[in-house]
């Protein structure tokens, strides 16, 4: 059988969906700068959405990025960015730029062998790891086998710290990705229908996600890094908890499963909540929108209209430059005020504290809005503000990603529909 040819890895119609290597280029200079002023001499880099990041893609290996005063840097003489991959140097090559690659390719040598390699690369100490993102037994492994080099320190809050700010190519990317949620959206209306369930409903969203080039995984920071892309919830269902921290659980299709869209099945005069996540080429987008099967009462229609108050004043604090914890003390005061303490983003004792959190290559990127996060969202960071409340009948509210910009705050999904409940 023939091997196989890199000119088989494209996009739809052949499209070439890799990252620029001017991407690659800037996120390597800018991650050795910051890397030297930590006064860190390198990165050790083995999580997967970070290899993506940095390298362009994720094959299983180790990144090293010297800092820009490190002897390892190509400035001091070194030999730059080197990636040890196990499996597939073909594909690494080729998914970091092929001949243009920034960064150099390289077998991974045996273990005890690491420390040494690194050392002629001119490196003068441990590279730092991503402590707070490996599994403790690769942390516990590589401090040892880099112990010749000296004591391991963490580098994750630089990097976590970098990729709040977005480029304009990675913004291109989740306004691309926002157009086909809207497309899920739509099919989702065109759906409901009383005797459905919401895991048929939320079939129909997976269909055009999928077909759009959807991977199947979204990526999560926080243990035990699982999120549902298509969360339908009707009636009751949607005042039922999970174990994931967000405003609404779901029942979900089986206990391993257990959150999000069920076998409950759709029915009149309920609230039909939708949380859809698209992610497209690696980047996630994240929006929420109500439905109902004739009209809602009265009371669940003002529910909604307070939490798009609340979703407006969280925007206008936000985008003014406000720190997060501040914007969160500004809404859930707010939804205080309103009479809405006991069920804004949950029920006692499941509440979740917080009414909106950043988006990028994962779903709970920082910083969120929240007590402990006295930062503002910095220039071209991408926020999902999302105040919701929960009753034992059902949940409500609504859910945009937004991104900073020196106006302020721009909604990017949805961005012409101001229809927060749909009647089907």
């Amino acid at each position: 059988m023939a091997s196989w040819s890199t000119d088989e890895l494209r996009g739809p119609d052949d499209e070439d969906w890799r990252v620029p290597v001017s991407e690659l280029e800037e996120r390597l200079d800018n991650l050795s700068k910051r890397l030297m002023k930590a006064k860190l001499k390198a990165a050790l880099i083995q999580n997967p959405v970070d290899l993506y990041y940095y390298a362009g893609g994720r094959q299983n290996g180790a990144l090293l990025i010297p800092a820009a005063d490190s002897l390892a840097h190509v400035s001091q003489g070194g030999c730059g960015p080197k990636f040890y991959v196990r499996r597939s140097i073909k594909r690494a090559e080729f998914e970091s730029g092929g001949s243009d690659s920034p960064v150099t390719i390289e077998k991974f040598p045996r273990l005890r062998q690491f420390a040494e390699a690194l050392s002629k690369t001119g490196l003068e100490q441990a590279p730092a790891l991503q402590l707070t993102e490996i599994p403790a037994d690769f942390a516990e492994k590589f401090s040892t086998i880099l112990a010749p080099l000296g004591e391991v320190k963490n580098c994750t809050p630089i990097i976590h710290e970098q990729r709040e700010e977005k480029s304009p190519w990675e913004l291109a990317m989740m306004r691309a990705g926002a157009e086909i949620q809207e497309e899920m959206f739509e099919r989702v209306k065109n759906s409901i229908a009383v005797g459905k369930t919401e895991l048929d409903i939320a079939a129909v969203a997976e269909e055009v996600s999928r077909r759009n080039g959807f991977g199947g995984n979204i990526q999560m920071r926080r243990y035990p890094l699982q999120c549902d892309r298509a969360v339908v919830v009707s009636g009751r269902a949607g005042g039922i908890p999970s174990f994931f921290d967000s405003a609404v659980g779901g029942i979900g299709p089986n206990p391993l499963a257990g959150m999000g869209s069920s076998f409950n099945k759709l029915r009149p005069k309920q609230p039909i909540l939708v949380d859809l996540v698209h992610v497209h080429r690696g980047y996630v987008v994240d929006a929420t929108r109500m439905f109902s099967i004739g009209e809602l009462s009265a009371e669940w229609n003002q529910r909604l209209a307070d939490m798009v108050e609340i979703s407006n004043k969280v925007v206008n604090s936000l985008g003014s430059g406000d720190t997060c914890s501040m914007t969160w003390q500004i809404g859930s005061e707010l939804a205080h005020n309103m009479g809405y303490g006991e069920n804004l983003m949950g029920m006692k004792p499941d509440q979740s504290s917080f009414l909106g959190h950043s988006v990028g290559l994962q779903l709970d990127e920082s910083p969120v809005i929240a007590q402990g996060f006295d930062r503002p969202l910095t220039h071209n960071g991408l926020m999902a503000i999302e105040p919701k409340v929960v009753y034992g009948d059902g949940s409500i509210g609504i859910e945009d990603t937004w991104v900073k910009t020196s106006q302020g705050l721009e909604r990017i999904t949805l961005s012409n529909n101001q229809e927060w409940l749909h009647h089907c």
